[in-house]
This record gives structure tokens, C-alpha cells and sequence, in this order.
């Protein structure tokens, strides 16, 4: 990213002369490395307002995600009674999450989980085919670097201003700038920390809250957590977050080939590069006016005409900064463009280039995400809409009667995922012979409904004895199975357990 010659090097470092003009390049490569320094201090990027169609898509897209953040805790869905009208909600204390219509309980995380794989998968494929798509337009740190951006041009002023601000002695009129710069960072900071925690409460409830002093402890914290990072990674960090501590950008070349669309400069058409003078030929020479007009629009600070690199977050920005200047200059646009290496590298020797969309990777990458998408709507088609889970007694194991019979204890937990009222029967399979009673009695009959509320914690705990004729017991095991029935005759749960009786005697 950095590059200094030996002259370049510190006044400090010490430069043998003879390898300043070596003999050959080699030794000229190893002895500017030896001489590159091991940190170089963060130059400050002061990106300039550009005008566009990939900025124009930059300012939907960022419209609509800061939307959704800070807007869906309010949206309200209609659950019935008992239950909260929060579209979208993770109630710890309830613990239940809410998504519109689909209501997730704490066993079934793997939706979670098929969610993340979901969106591994799917930014795989975008990789594979637009390269750092997300980067440029939905990640959550260009999203909120851009935002901070439009307010700090705002206040300071344009890249020009900014530079100018930044060189003036400290005064009135900076400390004033500055000031409103920082409280506005401030406030949107906070409303960031805000609304995360209104995802995990009631909105209208937990702000006012919030503004009382009534909420919990681990609201603030998380409040301040959010307040703290936002304002520094967005306002201070920004692209050296992308550069230095985002994961992403070394992956991100698993992902691609040749084929990727990403953010390039044709040099097959650009170069030679120089200045020009209205009026005289474009002969001998490319249509790069070398304006660095692409380098002051770019948020990483990046001269996007050395090809490919690890700083470019594919945002399109330069693309749009050097449209304007061919078309001040009379030449057409897309001399930086969204372009593959292939096609770079065919129009240069005057060959035809077809981007073939379907590849290896993107089919591999498609059928991931279209395999996980089938494998979670099965799943919520299939879901039971009651679960049942057994637990046998571990003191004591199993109980002789005098008959010569042995009786297992377990407790069963019926949990109704509904929202409504239900009423289920047990059933118990696998061991013939066998007879169930519901702890309440030994009349108590097997089938007793079991009543089960819609409330949040609507779990239900039964005990029953299983007891089995000695003589049917053939092991000191024997696999049994509980069936949880509704009052149509429908199984809608079911759960595997073991009968544990004596040694047989040899």
C-alpha cells in the first residue's frame, strides 16, 4: 500500500550508496524493501461529494437500511392477546424471538443458525459474481461511515473546505465547526445504540424507559456499547476498518476469478496518460487527463488505476467522478468501470469478451443458497406445532413391585407452540405390555387430556409411571416411545425414551 525509495527513507536510516544505483533490479527490489519503514502513520482520506447513478444508489440503499434499523422496532403485528405486538422482537424473558408471523423458541436456534449459512452463502455468490458488492453499498460500516460523511460535509464542507479546515489554526469558527460536527456524530450514535436495544423490548416502552431512568442496567450498558463504537468506527476509523481490521477484504479473493465484475480502470483505453488542452488531438495519447479526480473521490484514499486492491471497497464512486470529466472533456464514458480481468485483458489484444454469468463457483454457490433456502422452508412447513420432552428418573432407576412388575418414573414436558389454547392425550409405544398411569393416582387414567395454556410460558410438566410385567422384561433395557395426540388423532409430537429394569439372573 506504501512505497518509499531509499532516498525517501528516514533521516535516521542509513543508505549504502552503491545500492541506491545497483546493478541490477534485484538488488534495487531488496534494498528498497530492506528500506520501507515497518508502520507508516494513517494519511487522512478526505473523500469529495460526487453526482451519479452508483451514488444515487448508494443514497437508496443507505435511505432504506438506516430505515430498517431504526424504524422496524416500531412496526407492530397483531399476535392476539398475551402476546407482544412487536414485529420483529427477541423477548428474553418470554424467551421467544418474533419475526412478523414466525415465532422462534430457544430449541430452535438452528434457524438461527440456517439464517447465517443463508447469508454466507448468498455473499459468497455476490462476491463471485460483483466482487466487494456488499462493501460498497449495505455493509453496516460503509452504510454508517457514509452518513457520518454527508453530515461532516455538511458542516465543513466539501473536500477542499475540509483540507483548508484542517490546516487553519485552532480558532472560533473551527471549534464551532468542529463542535456541531461531533455532537451531531454524537446523536446518531446514540439513536444507533437506541434501537438495537428496542429490539430486544417493547419500543414505545423501553424508550420511555430509557429517557426515565427506569431501564435496566444491561440497557445502558448496551446503549453506551453502541453509542461508543458507532461514533468511533464511523467517525474516526472508517476506511482503515476496511483496511486493516475487516476480515473480509483477504477472503474476498477465495471468491472471486477473472470473471468477477468489480470496480477497474481500462488501461487498454486510458493510457498514455496526461494532461490536455481544449482543442488539440487525442492522437498517440489515452483518455486519461490524469485529473485524479477518481482518487479524490474514493472513500479508502486509493488510486483505483493500479489495478485491483485489497483497499477497494467497490462502492463505484470513482466510476462516477471520471464519467463527469469524459463528458467535460468529450470522451465517452466508462473509462473506469465495473469490468472483469478477462475483459481487461481481451480488449487489450482486440479480442471479443461474453461474461459468462453460470460458472463453477457461481453454480456451486447458487445451488448452496437455493439448498439452504429449501432446507429452512421444509423445516417451518414440517415445524410440529407442540413438543414433547422426556425426562426418566434417575432416583431411583426403576422400582420392583411385589407382583415381580417393574415401574420406570418419568416427567414429561408438553410445550404448545401455538398461540392458542390446546389440549393433547399420551400415548406410549414400543413395549408391549406395558401400562401408563398419571401420577395422581393409580386410577388416574392413561389418557387424561392434557390441557396446555397459549401463555408465554405455556409448558406443561406430567408425571407418569410406566410399569411392565416382570416376565416381559427380556434385558436390563428396553427402548419406549411417548406420543403426544390432539383431539383430532393427530401424532404432533413424539419422544424416545428407555425402560431400565434389574440384571436377569444368569
Amino acid at each position: 500500500m506504501f512505497t518509499r525509495s531509499a532516498a525517501d527513507s528516514s533521516p535516521g536510516a542509513v543508505v549504502n550508496q552503491s545500492a541506491v544505483e545497483p546493478r541490477d533490479e534485484a538488488v534495487s527490489t531488496r534494498v528498497q524493501r530492506a528500506a520501507l519503514p515497518l508502520y507508516v502513520g494513517r494519511i487522512k482520506v478526505h473523500p469529495k461529494r460526487v453526482s451519479g447513478p452508483y451514488r444515487g444508489v448508494k443514497w437508496l440503499l443507505l435511505a432504506v437500511c438506516l430505515g430498517v434499523y431504526y424504524l422496524l422496532p416500531w412496526l407492530r403485528w397483531d399476535r392476539g392477546e398475551r402476546l407482544p405486538d412487536q414485529a420483529v422482537m427477541i423477548d428474553l424473558d418470554g424467551r421467544r424471538a418474533y419475526f412478523f408471523f414466525i415465532e422462534i423458541w430457544p430449541q430452535e436456534v438452528y434457524y438461527i443458525t440456517g439464517l447465517l449459512i443463508l447469508a454466507a452463502f448468498g455473499l459468497f455468490l455476490a462476491t463471485a459474481l460483483f466482487g466487494r458488492l456488499w462493501c460498497g453499498y449495505a455493509c453496516p460500516q460503509t452504510v454508517w461511515t457514509d452518513l457520518f460523511m454527508a453530515v461532516e460535509r455538511l458542516i465543513e464542507g466539501d473536500r477542499a473546505a475540509r483540507i483548508r479546515l484542517d490546516k487553519e489554526s485552532p480558532g472560533a469558527a473551527k471549534l464551532a465547526k468542529r463542535a456541531a460536527k461531533h455532537a451531531a456524530w454524537l446523536a446518531i450514535a446514540a439513536m444507533t445504540g437506541g434501537a438495537w436495544v428496542m429490539y430486544f423490548g417493547d419500543a414505545p416502552t423501553m424508550l420511555a424507559a430509557l429517557f426515565k431512568g427506569e431501564a435496566s442496567v444491561e440497557a445502558y450498558v448496551f446503549v453506551g456499547l453502541f453509542t461508543a463504537t458507532t461514533y468511533l468506527l464511523a467517525g474516526w476509523a472508517r476506511e482503515q476498518l476496511c483496511t486493516y481490521m475487516c476480515p473480509w477484504p483477504r477472503f474476498q479473493a477465495a471468491m472471486q476469478d477473472e470473471h468477477s465484475l468489480t470496480v477497474s480502470y481500462r488501461a487498454w483505453r486510458g493510457e498514455p496518460r496526461g494532461a490536455h488542452k481544449a482543442g488539440t488531438s487525442w492522437e498517440g495519447r489515452g483518455d486519461c487527463v490524469d485529473c485524479k479526480q477518481c482518487i479524490a473521490a474514493c472513500p479508502t484514499g486509493i488510486d483505483i488505476r493500479d489495478g485491483q486492491q485489497l483497499e477497494c471497497i467497490g462502492c463505484g464512486l470513482c466510476i462516477d467522478a471520471c464519467d463527469e470529466i469524459m463528458a467535460k472533456v468529450g470522451r465517452p464514458r466508462g473509462l473506469v468501470a465495473f469490468d472483469t480481468l478477462a475483459a481487461l485483458a481481451a480488449r487489450a489484444q482486440g479480442r471479443k469478451y461474453r461474461l459468462p454469468l453460470v460458472r463453477a463457483r457461481t453454480a456451486l454457490y447458487a445451488g448452496l443458497v437455493l439448498a439452504t433456502m429449501a432446507a429452512m422452508g421444509v423445516a417451518l412447513a414440517l415445524r410440529s406445532e407442540a413438543e414433547l420432552n422426556v425426562l426418566r428418573d434417575r432416583t431411583p432407576l426403576f422400582v420392583t413391585l411385589s407382583d415381580g412388575g417393574v415401574r420406570n418414573g418419568y416427567t414429561l414436558k408438553v410445550i404448545n407452540k401455538t398461540q392458542a389454547d390446546r389440549t393433547y392425550r399420551l400415548e406410549l409405544s414400543g413395549l408391549p405390555g406395558a401400562r401408563m398411569s398419571v401420577v395422581g393416582g393409580e386410577d388416574a387414567p392413561a389418557d387424561r387430556p392434557v390441557s396446555v395454556g397459549a401463555r408465554l410460558d405455556s409448558v406443561e410438566s406430567v408425571r407418569v409411571f410406566v410399569t411392565l410385567p416382570g416376565e416381559r422384561l427380556a434385558g436390563e433395557s428396553a427402548s419406549v416411545r411417548f406420543a403426544l395426540r390432539d383431539v383430532r388423532g393427530r401424532q404432533v409430537a413424539a419422544h424416545d425414551s428407555v425402560f431400565l429394569g434389574p440384571r436377569p439372573r444368569p
